[in-house]
């Protein structure tokens, strides 16, 4: 653990510090969103929000891929879960968002409907090739991280000959909502949501690289850094991201060069470019549609597809009354700006699904900041 230890050095996280303070104009404000639910748990775990000035404003984005499904993908899932000889497979993260109803992927399975969690979407396949007899079915969530898993498994089940296996698939995409962010502030439909710089995800930029946020600093002037999950690595990006502003530049920079790349991943991309196509329309938690900016799957895999095998439609569903998941996926609220913070919303009984992703700010919040003033 010595490696990982380095990068959360107490002595050097208080001088990189001190720099961001020395680099900052006590004449200016800095809005910097954090797009990934992994930065924002590091900066609430590791305190860097009383490390940084006063005048520089960490704003927390949508990148939390539980957070930012809508309560109608669940209700499919749960409702596909019901149905006669289905086994439902999932991530561990979905089992307890709450959907219509009061109900969850967790208490459908407690009212007889045939839920499992797995690790990984080959664990689902290895599932169904043990049980022929179950139609055995993948809710598949998660940016371009996790797409290419899904991928892979589709071409196992597929070499393996399984027709008990399907993926409902809800993949989103990181670029496309970076545009609705900015396009609504531009728009003055998120006035409160200022935004003078981006810290760039780190694992989707594993895959996707650091080129499609190019568009981003060429086109809105915002700049963005990629920086990695570790607390010296979010200060450092926070500091780069000063200096740019302060300059006048809007570039991408990468941070997290141990692991990113400018084009990324080029087997995970080919990968999933023949597996998946985008949607035209796809509904995001609090940000409400958003043109191509989710997966589906390709034609010729369309015996893979849940959604066609077992024609579950969409519905869309209206956000829990007093929930403010929404604005805070949009960056226009902190989570202990939400009445139902701490309250009537916790992680043992959650309300909006910022409370129960291990990505979510409102976890987050209450796991290492709901005691401060």
């Amino acid at each position: 653990m010595k490696y990982v230890a380095e990068f959360r050095d107490r002595d050097r996280a208080q001088a990189l510090a001190q720099l961001i303070a020395r680099h900052t104009s006590p004449h200016r404000r800095y809005h910097l969103m954090e797009f990934c639910g992994g930065h924002t748990h590091t900066i609430a775990r590791y305190g860097l929000l009383d490390l940084l000035p006063s005048n520089i404003r960490m704003v927390h984005g949508p990148g939390c891929p539980v957070c930012v499904l809508p309560i109608g993908r669940i209700d499919q899932a749960i409702r596909l879960a019901a149905q006669p000889r289905v086994l439902l497979t999932c991530f561990g993260d979905c089992l307890r968002v709450p959907a219509s109803d009061g109900l969850s992927l967790l208490q459908a399975k407690a009212r007889q409907a045939q839920v499992q969690m797995v690790y990984t979407p080959l664990e689902a396949v290895h599932i169904a090739q043990n049980n022929p007899q179950r139609e055995v079915v993948f809710f598949a969530i998660g940016f371009e991280t996790t797409a290419p898993t899904t991928a892979a498994a589709i071409l196992r089940a597929r070499a393996l000959g399984l027709s008990n296996f399907s993926v409902l698939c809800s993949h989103v995409l990181t670029p496309p909502a970076i545009l609705s962010i900015l396009e609504s502030a531009a728009a003055r439909e998120n006035p409160g949501a200022k935004i003078d710089g981006f810290i760039g995800p780190a694992h989707v930029s594993t895959v996707i690289g650091s080129a499609p946020y190019e568009f981003f600093a060429r086109e809105y002037g915002k700049p963005v850094v990629i920086a990695g999950f570790e607390p010296l690595d979010i200060l450092q990006a926070i500091l780069m991201l000063v200096r740019q502003i302060n300059e006048g530049r809007a570039e991408v920079e990468n941070q997290f060069t141990r692991a990113v790349t400018r084009f990324g991943n080029e087997k995970a991309k080919a990968l999933v470019a023949e597996l998946f196509e985008l949607r035209k329309a796809f509904e995001w938690r609090g940000m409400g549609v958003i043109p191509y900016s989710a997966l589906k799957i390709r034609l010729p895999y369309a015996s893979f597809d849940a959604e066609r095998r077992f024609s579950i439609p969409y519905h869309p569903v209206p956000e829990p009354k007093g929930c403010d998941c929404g604005a805070i996926l949009r960056g226009l609220k902190e989570p202990s700006d939400c009445k139902l913070f701490g309250r009537a919303c916790t992680p043992e009984h959650p309300i909006g699904a910022c409370m129960v992703s291990s990505e979510g700010a409102c976890a987050a919040y209450y796991r290492y900041r709901r005691r401060l003033p």
